[in-house]
């Protein structure tokens, strides 16, 4: 009863949905592209059965897709991969992991019509949701028509098992009703049992996996040999944290003339001015309004996207998607961004595999283990504001010799902690083709199941 309640509640929320889609595709046109697949409305071209169906909602979450669709391939040759996605960034960086014989729609909208349509269309051989989508209608119509899904690099922090309990008559139906899930941490496994999730392993976290791209790497250090300054990045910033670090190195003097006989030890103007300070946004929607943001602070703004490799300016503005490895094989240091607002941290794994020195805010709970992991291992540091963490970003690059001991750890933590996809596609495979395997009946069944003579 409770269920259907939702159900209706979702079918009455379309038109919501479809006015907030259209607002959406005012700043990023991608969510105007093929809006009748969210209600379960599909061209005659989109069809097919047995598909392995990986949803992953997100850019973060198709980037952890794309590390265990990669080892699914390599352990099971020719697989038929179905990708879902709810946000544009995450349908533009699925498109990429396509090969012959892959689609791509649109996540269905929570509503049984829309859902049961996608189910219909397209008959999934099994489910795979990442890290944190779980959603009622969603899980309960596949448990109802047998087909297995499954919640891989599963994450639950403590705010959100707060906002699930608090929801627990959705919540636990659809975690309880999931075939397996595989968390990242034992923490993540404690709060997703909780809620009912069958916790199968804590297998680590995807990301790890991942390859830095070596062009541009390459690109990188090309470029580093001809930087006259050393590079110091705000990366994946979010809302807020821009002008924080803007407001900053305008206290601190960045933007008056510093006399060259000034004390460069005494003088922190001095300093700021000899870093050359880039701002990588994390969602691309805002890269317009960032680079807005720096000009109306007073600072001149080189935009990757216009000036190809960057530009001696204030600030450089990393404009681009796909990117991250050349930002942080430009950088010295990285100040993670979403750690200096209260929004639990962006992944610091990225800047780790490229051998990048990670200066965290306070805020770090969506991906607590491995930002303690790294501390640990002498890979990052935490600063309590951005003020301290300019200040200790500062310091690094004059100390050469423990930015590259932080540089060579980063590596060494990144590397140790790699083998989640391996393990993650092994079980899903496994479950894959339990479910594809004739069912026997049991006695019991046998007895009491009516003769067809």
């Amino acid at each position: 009863m409770l269920l259907r309640l939702y159900g209706a509640f979702t079918t009455l929320a379309q038109p919501l949905v479809r006015r907030k889609l259209r607002r959406r595709a005012v700043a990023e046109p991608g969510y105007a592209h093929a809006v009748e697949e969210r209600f379960g409305v599909y061209d005659e071209s989109a069809s097919g059965t047995g598909w392995c169906w990986v949803h992953a909602v997100s850019l973060g979450e198709a980037r952890a897709a794309g590390i265990l669709i990669a080892e699914l391939r390599r352990q099971y040759p020719g697989i038929p991969i179905l990708l879902t996605h709810g946000t544009a960034t995450g349908r533009e960086e699925g498109a990429k992991l396509l090969e012959e014989g892959d689609l791509q729609v649109w996540q269905p909208w929570d509503a049984p019509s829309a859902v049961a349509s996608f189910l219909d269309r397209f008959q999934p051989r099994i489910g795979v949701l990442m890290e944190t989508e779980v959603w009622p209608e969603l899980t309960a119509a596949c448990a109802e028509r047998g087909i297995p899904l499954v919640l891989a690099n599963a994450r639950l922090n403590e705010n959100s098992l707060a906002s699930a309990e608090r929801l627990g008559w959705l919540a636990r139906p659809a975690y309880s009703s999931l075939t397996a899930v595989w968390a990242q941490t034992e923490a993540d496994s404690h709060r997703l049992v909780s809620l009912g999730a069958k916790v199968e392993g804590v297998y680590g976290n995807l990301k790890f996996d991942a390859t830095p791209d070596a062009r541009q790497l390459a690109t990188a250090a090309r470029l580093r040999g001809q930087l006259p300054r050393p590079v110091v990045m705000l990366a994946s910033s979010r809302d807020g944290e821009e002008a924080q670090l803007l407001d900053v190195l305008k206290r601190f003097g960045a933007l008056s003339p510093v006399p060259p006989e000034q004390d460069a030890v005494q003088s922190i103007a001095r300093r700021v001015h000899d870093v050359q300070w880039m701002i990588v946004p994390r969602h691309p929607q805002r890269f317009d309004e960032v680079a807005a943001l720096i000009e109306s602070k007073g600072f001149a703004c080189a935009r990757r996207s216009a000036a190809g490799a960057p530009a001696e300016s204030e600030i450089w503005l990393g404009d681009s998607l796909g990117e991250m490895a050349l930002y942080y094989g430009l950088a010295d240091v990285a100040l993670l961004g979403g750690s200096f607002e209260p929004l639990g941290g962006q992944n610091l794994i990225e800047a780790a595999a490229c051998g990048c020195p990670v200066i965290m805010g306070p805020s770090t709970y969506n991906f607590a283990e491995a930002a303690e992991l790294s501390l640990a291992a002498g890979a990052s540091q935490r600063a309590p504001d951005m003020e301290h963490a300019v200040t200790a970003a500062l310091k690094l690059v004059e100390n050469p010799e423990r930015r590259d001991a932080m540089a060579e750890a980063a590596q060494v933590f990144a590397s140790a902690n790699r083998g989640a996809a391996q393990r993650t596609a092994a079980a899903l495979l496994a479950i894959a083709e339990a479910a594809s395997e004739p069912r026997v009946a049991t006695r019991a069944e046998e007895r009491t199941e009516p003769s067809l003579e």
